[in-house]
């Protein structure tokens, strides 16, 4: 177990249109829910130059009309993942070929303490270290 600084870079998030795609119509992808969470993740063989991980935030419209309430919520799940990503780091770190593609998307219409976006983002975060 390596400590690193617990921070976001712009590597470690999926940024391309072809990456979300793949990830969400690849046929690879499987899910993990802790309500009000899902995780859609995808494995795939890493390259030199790839984060073990890459993560995206995914809140509809359709649950919150207002984009300041969107942009709560993608903030708490990432602030959350960030605290907490070693869990995946660390189980990945036995499977050094390997890196995921990971989004999280949020299911319901109310917004949340924030412990409670940490705790639901937590049990993901150890059921996927453990699936792997």
């Amino acid at each position: 177990m390596t400590v690193q600084r617990a921070t976001l870079g712009r590597q470690e998030r999926i940024k391309s249109r072809k990456l979300s795609d793949t990830l969400f119509t690849g046929g690879n992808s499987r899910s993990l829910a802790a309500f009000p969470l899902r995780v859609v993740y995808m494995k795939r063989e890493r390259t030199t130059a790839q984060p073990s991980a890459q993560m995206m935030v995914c809140v509809s419209k359709r649950h919150f009309k207002h984009a300041v309430n969107r942009n709560r919520v993608k903030r708490q799940v990432r602030e959350s993942y960030r605290l907490n990503k070693q869990i995946l780091l660390d189980a990945l770190e036995q499977h050094p070929q390997t890196s995921l593609l990971l989004a999280f998307i949020w299911q319901s219409d109310e917004l949340y303490a924030t412990a409670n976006v940490t705790e639901c983002v937590q049990k993901l975060l150890q059921r996927l270290a453990g699936q792997l």
